[in-house]
């Protein structure tokens, strides 16, 4: 296991890995603070209707969700086409 840890190619898939979260991360995190901004300093944006009963701030809230399934529906679907087998590849390598 430790010779795996210790090699290029498991320290660059890491690092491709790492950037993946990172980005990631960073659109959830804007689009869900970005969404709470709004919600704090500029009510008046999402309050506006729709129609009766429903304001913008309800699909917006929505789209906030779906799109956080979304990006983890990628980073899965990323793991599980190139990382996981990536990592196979590894082990089987070391393992000759």
């Amino acid at each position: 296991m430790k010779e795996m840890l210790e090699s290029r190619e498991f320290k660059e898939l890491a690092s491709k890995r790492n950037k993946i979260v990172t980005v990631l991360t960073l659109i959830q995190l804007i689009m869900y603070f970005g969404f709470i901004l709004v919600l704090a300093f500029k009510k008046d944006i999402l309050s506006q209707k729709l129609s009766e009963g429903i304001t913008v701030g309800i699909p917006v809230g929505i789209a906030v969700i779906v799109i956080s399934w979304l990006l983890t529906g990628v980073y899965v679907y990323w793991a599980n086409t190139y990382y996981d087998r990536a990592v196979e590849e590894i082990k089987n390598k070391l393992r000759r």
